[in-house]
């Protein structure tokens, strides 16, 4: 069966091929009784733009690159449904990488999204630092927007939690429930979400307990810290465990359920990142 046209769209809907090639494309106005018709023929044809041939014509592929530090931790698929959403909504489609939190795997990532093509990036960096030329280099050749984490100032454009303000909302509330022995389960890693609410955490605990910016356990942004984190810090007693992020918090949870520790009766605790739980 021959793919279907837009001289045959043009034909059931009674308008020009002009026409129907700026409906389908969006590129200008045209009357809602009009572009009604239009897409009514499309989809009784079963019409299906031919992308390749926009792109040669247009010298756009359509497509939006994304590259995140790690697939499995549940913050990024939230992320990654909303945006795919939103740019299929507009008409493109998304390529997504996943670093696994290698910042050299994530050059080369960039590196074959840039050889193909892609219109724009969509960058998550796995390293403050170690991120920066490639994320550079990438956003004087194709719009580029980070997310979620920074990798310095006038890299590009960023669209971020704003983690201090955050963390303090986060002490604030604690706070407010009476807690003092406030405990900071954190990340030592080099992305700049866990050395910012690290910081955060530091300028606004002393309100709580002048010596609560001392009691602070490091690790990574996982479940499995989270429980480690409980058995280093618990001897303290703390009464509210901050955690950098909802992964760690979960962590902790199970392990004070382990010890019959009631939550939050004896220890209030908190996370960042409000995934489902």
């Amino acid at each position: 069966m021959a793919d279907v046209t837009l001289r045959d769209v043009a034909r059931v809907s009674g308008c020009s091929v002009a026409t129907v090639s700026r409906v389908l494309a969006g590129t200008r106005p045209v009357g809602a009784e009009t572009a009604r018709r239009v897409r009514e023929a499309a989809e009784t044809l079963g019409y299906r733009p031919n992308h390749a041939a926009r792109a040669l014509r247009s010298r756009s592929t359509g497509t939006v690159g994304l590259v995140l530090p790690q697939i499995t931790n549940p913050f990024y698929p939230a992320l990654v449904r909303e945006l795919t959403h939103a740019l299929h909504a507009g008409g493109r489609a998304v390529l997504l990488a996943d670093c696994d939190d290698d910042p050299v795997a994530e050059a080369e990532y960039i590196a074959d999204l840039l050889g193909r093509q892609v219109d724009a990036l969509l960058v998550i960096p796995a390293h403050e630092e170690r991120s920066r030329d490639a994320v550079t280099a990438a956003a004087a050749r194709v719009p580029l927007v980070l997310m979620d984490r920074g990798c310095g100032p006038a890299v590009a454009d960023s669209v971020a939690v704003d983690n201090t303000a955050g963390m303090a909302l986060v002490l604030d509330h604690l706070a407010a429930a009476g807690r003092r022995r406030v405990c900071f389960l954190g990340a030592t890693g080099t992305a700049s979400a866990a050395a910012e609410r690290r910081a955060a955490y530091a300028a606004g605990a002393a309100a709580l307990d002048p010596g609560a910016p001392d009691q602070v356990a490091l690790g990574d942004f996982s479940v499995e810290w989270g429980r480690a984190a409980v058995d280093e810090v618990w001897a303290a007693r703390p009464d509210a465990l901050v955690c950098a992020n909802d992964l760690i918090a979960i962590g902790a949870l199970q392990r004070l359920q382990q010890l019959g520790v009631d939550v939050p009766g004896e220890v209030a605790v908190t996370g960042f990142d409000d995934i489902p739980m």
